[in-house]
């Protein structure tokens, strides 16, 4: 599968469909195979390129100190190597934060942006969330069954994870079949999230952005859409009514088709 070489590190990607190209962020401790759901139906209308971060997947995992602005010129950097002059690029939450510094820093390259559950700077509760994740994958030693017993409850609301357990089981199995950051690459990952701040740049984002959240979000809840929105000039905001962290997840076919229908309305525009 393909790996180019970009900002110093290996950096893995898989491609599919044709048209405008559609750069994919993962969220944090993921591999590009978290936007399963999201990618056959972007692929009917873009090429879609998914790529590992820095620490995660199949990408390079150095040590130092990543940030989310470090994130941004590996992308940068990636699809340079990759042949890719422009694209629409999207992500949630760390895949998101690293997109915001992108388009800011690299206007000439992002089409559109599109932001989920997005926030401008890490604040008190965030960081909270964050120490408490850091702390548990310590204990398990494990990122993929912390991930499984700390963050997939924050991505799902109580009422889709009550009633649907074989649902959610699926997507555990999912996580375990994944390849998943050391513990100390998570560490590393997890500071980027814990140390973002892009708010003295977000109105330099000059590409059309949609910013979407859940409704019942509570790490980068809807307490950060004033914030962004009046940030990004002209941007678009949704929130899905029923969701929380992960409406990529939870509901899929309402999330695709309404992203979906952003990103045709900003395709042939560039």
């Amino acid at each position: 599968m393909p790996t180019v070489q970009a900002n110093g590190i290996d950096i893995y990607y898989e491609v599919q469909g044709s048209g405008e190209p559609l750069v994919m962020i993962p969220y944090l401790a993921a591999d590009q195979a978290c936007y399963a759901f999201q990618g056959p139906a972007y692929a009917e209308n873009h090429t879609v390129f998914t790529v590992d971060l820095r620490g995660a997947g199949q990408s390079g995992k150095p040590e130092g100190t990543y940030t989310t602005e470090l994130l941004a010129e590996d992308i940068a950097g990636f699809m340079q190597a990759a042949g890719i002059d422009r694209a629409h690029v999207a992500g949630l939450s760390l895949g998101a934060a690293t997109g915001m510094w992108l388009a800011a820093k690299h206007p000439e390259r992002v089409i559109s942006l599109s932001l989920h559950s997005a926030w401008p700077a890490s604040d008190h509760y965030l960081r909270a969330v964050l120490e408490g994740w850091r702390i548990m994958a310590k204990a398990l030693g494990s990122v993929t069954e912390m991930v499984i017993k700390g963050i997939l409850p924050w991505c799902l609301t109580p009422e889709l994870y009550a009633s649907r357990p074989e649902y959610v089981d699926t997507l555990a199995d999912f996580v375990r079949g994944r390849p998943m950051p050391q513990v100390d690459e998570f560490m590393r990952q997890s500071e980027a999230v814990l140390t973002h701040d892009a708010s003295a740049v977000l109105s330099a984002i000059t590409a059309p952005t949609l910013i979407t959240f859940g409704r019942h979000d509570v790490v980068t809840s809807t307490r950060f859409a004033g914030p962004l929105t009046s940030a990004i000039a002209g941007s678009e905001l949704i929130v899905f009514e029923d969701c929380s962290h992960a409406p990529i997840y939870e509901n899929v076919e309402d999330f695709n088709e309404r992203t979906l229908a952003f990103l045709n309305r900003h395709t042939g525009t560039s």
